[in-house]
């Protein structure tokens, strides 16, 4: 199998030296060059053609968004920006994915070295997935650690049965690698009044309240960071923190956000079958559930368990998709009823929800 050719891009002679040696030690990718600034790099671009850039976004000459908006026009590859983990660097990340970035990397604050190491295998998995991605315009190995994967039952059972208190609906959604912009793109076609939506997008817990304001700038809907205690209200659309897993649960009157600082699940915190499976034992059929957008598992077998609990489940297609990772995972696993397109995604939730609602009322 052909291993994957990056390009490391970064001003700092010691990130580029840092960066090539996590990468060199996966034997699926070859680091075939370097680059100081984006107009050395579009030079080896041409040179080397590359299948994954990894992108500084503050260089000399040029800024990393100049170049990636460029670059996207002209020639579209995969690229995973490195940004400092700051309000900042936040916003200018989710600047980046906009622009057509597949992923991005934290850059620490200090001690590169032991941080990139600690990071290796994030690293290199998020590469390989990038070279997997879709973008679109607008040697001897070192052992790497890996954590544990956990799954939901690590911070909620699963209920035994699934319950409805109310009749409202809750729309559900999770994402991860090019899910910012496929959620943006749902909630920017959400009117004012629809139902509350509760969204797991992995994230840095530095990213996920820059994010959330983002989203509410851009949606008729009021769009937060999601607090513990807090209710869930029709209009109002609700982001996990980076930190916490994001559940829903009924407190005796009504439904209300919890955030639970448990392990990783799938290796996510959040994580998307912690929110589903909430739903699944508080709401059951009065969700409406969507998995869009991302790597590996996480969600598909909560979205299953919704499912058979009796809500209305759907997952984006493989053409939309950035990676068809979860949605894919959660399709052959039986636990969507459809596919459909991102753009076809926001209308289809609030059918689904209608008609969820109408139901109620009428039983």
């Amino acid at each position: 199998m052909e291993r994957v050719r990056v390009l490391v891009v970064d001003d700092s002679a010691l990130v580029r030296k840092l960066m090539s040696t996590m990468l060199a030690c996966d034997p699926g990718i070859e680091v075939v060059g370097t680059a100081a600034d984006p107009l050395i790099a579009r030079e080896k671009i041409k040179q080397l053609d590359p299948h994954v850039l990894t992108l500084d976004v503050e260089m000399p000459r040029m800024d990393g968004l100049t170049f990636l908006e460029n670059l996207m026009r002209l020639r579209p590859m995969p690229v995973v920006m490195v940004s400092s983990l700051t309000t900042d660097g936040a916003e200018v990340t989710l600047r980046a994915l906009e622009l057509g970035a597949v992923d991005f990397l934290a850059k620490p604050g200090n001690d590169l070295a032991s941080s990139f190491g600690d990071s290796a295998l994030e690293i290199c998995a998020k590469v390989k997935l990038a070279a997997r991605a879709k973008p679109r315009a607008r040697a001897t190995v070192r052992k790497l650690e890996v954590v544990p994967r956990l799954s939901a039952d690590a911070v909620l059972p699963r209920s035994q049965g699934a319950g409805s208190r109310g009749g409202s609906p809750i729309i559900a959604i999770g994402a991860s690698t090019g899910g910012t912009e496929a959620v943006r793109v749902v909630l920017e076609a959400m009117p004012p009044d629809a139902p509350p939506i509760l969204v797991t997008q992995h994230i840095p817990a530095a990213f996920s309240g820059p994010f959330a304001a983002r989203m509410d700038r851009c949606s008729a809907m009021r769009v937060c960071e999601a607090r513990d205690g807090q209710p869930i209200q029709q209009g109002h659309a609700y982001i996990a923190p980076g930190s916490h897993h994001l559940l829903a649960m009924w407190d005796g009157a009504r439904y209300v956000c919890r955030l639970h600082d448990g392990p990783p699940v799938n290796r996510h915190r959040p994580s998307v079958d912690v929110l589903f499976r909430s739903l699944a034992a508080s709401a059951g059929a009065a969700t409406i559930a969507a998995l869009l957008t991302g790597m590996g598992d996480d969600g598909a077998r909560g979205l299953l368990e919704l499912r058979q609990a009796g809500a209305p489940t759907l997952v984006q297609d493989e053409a939309s998709s950035v990676v068809w990772g979860m949605p894919g995972a959660a399709w052959k696993l039986g636990a969507a009823a459809e596919t459909l397109p991102l753009d076809h995604i926001a209308g289809r939730l609030l059918a689904l929800a209608r008609r969820t609602h109408a139901s109620t009322i009428c039983a």
